[in-house]
This record gives C-alpha cells, structure tokens and sequence, in this order.
C-alpha cells in the first residue's frame, strides 16, 4: 500500500485490537511490525533456553539515566509482548478510574468513569475468549455480561491452596485467563506464564484479535518494518509521513490517520525522535511524552513446605484481592496477589545462579509460586528519554510502602495456612512487562498529550493506542484495558474519520 487510509504501527495488543476494530469499515490499513512470526521451535518449551539462555530476550540495550546499559524483556514478534504474556486479562476495578489514595500519593482518575468503559470490557472479553468467574472476588466490578467461558480449572495442589486461604477468611477467586488449556497442553506439559505462544493455546494480540482483523483483504500487515519517526506536515497540525526501515532500506508512507501502538516505551522514543520545531519531538506541546513511566512494583513469593510436593503443571489460576482495596486494616491499599506460572529449577537458576541445581529443583518442586503487584505512581521525572537510537529508561519507584505491606501480609497468610518458608523477591527493569503511562491521556492539552480517545491534542490525525495511553497503573495486568480502550477508539474513529 503505497498510501494507506490507516497505518497502524505495532501488532501488539492495541494496534492487533484496534486492527480488528476497524475491520469491515471499508478503509485501507497498512499495519508496521518491526519483528517478525515467533516460529515454533524446540526452544518454545524449553525453560533452559527461555529463562537461563535468554534464547528470546532481544537483541538490543536501553540505558539506564546514568548511561548503564541494559538488556530489557521486550520482546519484538508478531503480537509483540502478549507473545509471552500471562495471558491474564482482568479489569481495573471500578475505584481505579477515580482519585486515590496510596501510601506513595495520589494515584489520579482517568477522564471518564468505569461505567462509560464497561461495555468495552466486555467487548474485550468476548474478542479473548477469556475464561472466568464472576461472584467470587468482592472487588469485581459491574459486568454487563458473563465471562464467555467458565475459568480454567484448579489443580489439586492450586485446589488445596484456594482452600486454605479461604480457611483464613479470605477470597481467593479464578483469574480470568485468555487460555485454551487442553489446546495449551496438547503442545506440551509447561505453564503458560512467560512462554511463547507459538500455538492456539494462548489467546494473544496475534491469535485473538489480529487473526480477525487480517480476514479483511483491506487489512495487510508488514513484518521486519521498524518505524523510525514520524513526519509532520508543514503547519504541524497533521502526521505526513511514517518513515520506516524494512530490509535495510527506508521507506516512506504517507496515510490519512496513524496509530502508533509500539508499546509505551518505543512508542515515546518513536514520538521523541521524530523531528519538530521546539526540538521535543511530536504530540508534546504538553512536554509529558514519555514522562510519567509507570511499571508495577511486583515480587515473585514462594510458600514452600517442604513435606508436600506441588506437582501442578501450570498452576496460575488463582488471584486474591483482599487487599486491593485497603491494607485488610483500614489503611490504605496495598495490591493484587496471583499465582505464577509453575516454576522449576531452571527458573529459579536464572535469578540465583550460585545456587545448585539439586537444591532448586526440591524449592520449586515444594512451592506455590505467587506474584505479588502493586500501584506504581506516576511522576514527571519517571520517564523515557531518547540519545539518538538509544532509549534511556529513568525510572523512579513510587509506593514501595505497598509493596512492603503486601509482602508481610502475605507471608504471614501463608504461613498461617502451613508453609513454614516464605521467600520473596522483587522484580527489576529488566522486566518492563507491565510499561505504561508514557503518552498519557486526559482532559487538558497543557498536561496530557492525548485526548479521552487517545487522539494527540496537538495533531489531528494521529492516535496513541497502547498502554502509553494509562494515566495510572492501577495494580492489575492491563492487557484488558488496552483491548477495551482500542475497541472503543476504532468505534470513535469509525464515526468521527470514516463515517462519510
């Protein structure tokens, strides 16, 4: 397509999303992907090869605000980071679109309510297949419609688990999880948790939403592109031009609306590249492109008994939000908890290498593997920064407070139900699975780049649909925010750009 009515740039979960929103509508849309198709190797389930080796790791460094490099868990694939994903596709609950209070500050509202979102959501789900439960979590909000599957079954020892915590008082309930478990199983006995789909098992950017939105002969994606910056027309008011590198040779396209779904960091190093009057780059008159960086303070929690094996295969079918809320105590809140993907010893020697391998095989077999979030909040100076074709990643915590809070009240439940170990560790930068806040959206063009529909205030044909977008971070995976937040932009931009 040499000139498009619609470039998307990315195929992950919100330009795959946003994609398939738009199909049908009649309008010709040339998609950018800068990977290629995860192809199906021995290596898929494989946890030597994917946590010890790095086999998928990409091959390229951020730096870090003092000039350290970094290998980052990006991942560059048709579907992009859902290629790995948990395949958790859960709502914010319904006070995460309002103010609130943290331990850290002020986690701030999105510009319109959970019950103008809502119909979004379940769209979303519907598009995912999800599989869940609803009135068993007292935080879950208001569904317009039932989940379109019942939840993924426990395994014994998850059974067990979901027992002894309710023992406690407390209410485990089923995650919804975008999985076909007996298709995920029948391609081999692994979690899916951070493993590439290279199959039907997981429902991700590409085998959801992108599967649908190819049905369309007006729709056509192009892999190995990689957009290098944008280019504005002579007033600025408008994207001209996309420039991209595809087989080392740059190309050009020039359609009437761009979508810039690149994920929140390279979607504001793609915007801070791209050249402009006031040297800042593009959409940010408001000076907040790729500030406010949010990436959720998580750790990964083991309750270890060492008399009892956990033979579960994938295990992650479990959350608990008791504390999501408040503190269980009148405070504030403090996070979500849910089960990890089953780990073994591999797993384990990538982040404790000293350790022998017999030790790690009898921890991993002898545990539950929790994971433990928390709001991050965000900050101006917590930000994506660009030094020619490197990105700079200055990433200011907030909130640990919760995350402290959370981890010793978890511990002391677990041990309640009888682990007598509890380890925890805290995740790092190298794990920007949960990027977002980069491009945020808002009411007033002076301290937001986009508007309550991801169009940049600053020119008219460009919209930023990824995670970017999120004004808080909530303490929920946000894959479903994303998909709900596309589906309702296609839905505007078919009314508003394509409707004559």
């Amino acid at each position: 397509m040499t000139n498009p009515d619609i470039v998307i740039i990315g195929s992950g979960i919100g330009g795959a999303t946003i994609a398939s929103g738009l199909a049908g509508s009649g309008a010709s849309i040339l998609m950018l992907e800068r990977g290629e198709p995860l192809p199906a190797t021995p290596h898929t389930r494989d946890t030597r090869a994917i946590f010890v080796d790095g086999h998928y790791r990409p091959k390229e460094m951020w730096l870090e605000a003092g000039g350290a490099p970094f290998n980052p868990g990006n991942y560059y694939y048709v579907g992009g980071n859902s290629k790995f994903y948990g395949a958790v596709l859960i709502r914010y609950r319904r006070q995460d679109f309002s103010e609130m209070e943290h331990y850290g500050g002020i986690s701030p509202a999105w510009p319109f309510s959970y019950e103008e979102f809502e119909p979004w959501y379940s769209r979303a789900e519907q598009l995912f297949r999800v599989r869940g439960a609803l009135g068993e979590d007292p935080t879950e909000p208001f569904h317009s419609m039932p989940y379109p599957f019942g939840p993924v079954p426990d395994e014994p020892p998850i059974a067990r688990a979901r027992a002894e915590l309710r023992s406690l008082g407390l209410h485990p309930a089923s995650l919804p999880l975008g999985v076909d478990i007996e298709a995920w199983l029948k391609d081999g006995s692994t979690p899916w948790d951070a493993f590439p789909n290279t199959g039907a098992g997981k429902v991700d950017a590409q085998t959801g939403p992108l599967a649908a939105a190819l049905a369309d002969q007006n729709i056509k994606l192009e892999t190995g592109a990689l957009v290098e910056h944008l280019e504005a027309s002579p007033d600025a008011r408008t994207i001209a031009a996309v420039h991209y590198r595809q087989d080392g040779t740059l190309k050009k396209v020039a359609p009437k609306l761009v979508i810039l779904s690149a994920g929140a960091v390279n979607s504001a190093a793609i915007l801070l590249r791209s050249p402009s009057a006031n040297g800042k780059g593009l959409a940010n008159r408001s000076d907040q492109v790729g500030r406010n960086f949010m990436n959720h303070n998580s750790s990964a929690m083991l309750a270890i008994d060492p008399r009892r094996r956990n033979k579960s295969v994938y295990q992650k079918t479990l959350m608990l939000n008791d504390y999501y809320l408040s503190d269980g105590k009148g405070g504030k809140p403090l996070g979500n908890v849910q089960l990890l993907g089953k780990i073994d010893g591999n797993i384990l020697k990538a982040n404790v290498r000293r350790a022998p391998k017999f030790a790690l095989d009898f921890m991993a077999g002898h545990a539950v593997d929790w994971y433990l979030m928390c709001e991050d909040l965000p900050d101006p100076e917590s930000r994506i920064m660009v030094d020619g074709k490197d990105i700079v990643m200055q990433w200011r915590r907030s909130n640990m407070q919760s995350l402290d809070g959370l981890t010793k009240v978890m511990r002391e439940n677990f041990r309640a139900c009888g682990y007598p170990i509890v380890l925890s560790r805290p995740f790092d930068k190298r794990t920007p699975s949960h990027q977002c806040g980069t491009v945020k959206m808002g009411n007033d063009p002076a301290t937001s780049p986009l508007d309550p529909f991801c169009r940049s205030f600053d020119h008219s044909n460009l919209f930023v649909v990824d995670a970017g977008f999120l004004p808080n971070s909530a303490a929920v995976n946000p894959a479903l925010s994303i998909a709900a937040q596309a589906l309702r932009v296609a839905d505007h931009i078919r009314k508003t750009e394509l409707a004559t």
